[in-house]
């Protein structure tokens, strides 16, 4: 990608400026397909694997694959890491046959320092209903989850609400849902239950993370 920040002081002005693009809408309740988008990185931290898998939101069949190699585009710097991956995650994303209505990202979006996640950072880049379902806090403190599955907690940074932390499964670790872009945070928890019917983590991640690694074994 053409222009890409080279220094910090460059990624945080463009930071600034995609995070005003951010748009609030409830988002898509039913999209036919949704998509997972996930990275994975070699040993040395000098290659990486980006990969998209589109899923049939019914049924959960795989519908379309895409997957890059590369290099990280920026070193790392915390707060800045999606710029390491949307290069490569817009390469593959631009190599897909079905476009999908919803991107599903292996991070976050609104729960980040910065207000601007990668989940945020590709919504506003592709113009797609897109939000974050991570795996570990990156802000943020909550209140006791309960047990069953779909019961939730607030989320939340400096007094805010940046996102939610779901139960996935019954008595299973709870997950970080926060909304990137075009899409609300009631809508993004709804379709990550659907999404999760048997594991913890969404069909998309999950998939998108089986694909990078053999992509780099």
């Amino acid at each position: 990608m053409q222009d890409w920040p080279r220094t910090e002081e460059e990624a945080l002005a463009v930071q600034d400026l995609l995070r005003a693009k951010v748009v609030a809408e409830p988002g898509p309740a039913s999209p036919a397909t949704v998509a997972g988008l996930d990275v994975a990185y070699s040993a040395d931290d000098d290659r990486l694997a980006a990969a998209v898998v589109v899923l049939d939101a019914a049924d959960l069949t795989v519908r379309d694959t895409a997957v890059v190699r590369g290099k990280p585009a920026f070193r790392y710097v915390p707060g800045l890491f999606a710029f390491r991956e949307v290069p490569a995650l817009l390469d593959a994303l631009d190599r897909l046959t079905v476009r999908p209505e919803v991107l599903v990202c292996d991070g976050h979006g609104l729960a980040h320092p910065r207000r601007f996640g990668l989940a945020a950072h590709l919504g506003v880049l592709t113009d797609l209903p897109s939000f974050g379902v991570g795996k570990t806090r990156l802000v943020g403190s909550w209140d006791p989850v309960g047990e069953p599955r779909g019961s939730r907690s607030a989320l939340v940074d400096d007094g805010e609400p940046v996102g939610a932390v779901l139960r996935t499964q019954d008595r299973v670790k709870p997950v970080f849902v926060s909304v990137g872009h075009r899409i609300d945070l009631d809508t993004a928890c709804a379709l990550t239950l659907r999404l999760s019917p048997r594991y913890r983590l969404p069909e998309t991640t999950r998939a998108a993370d089986r694909v990078c690694r053999d992509l780099l074994s």
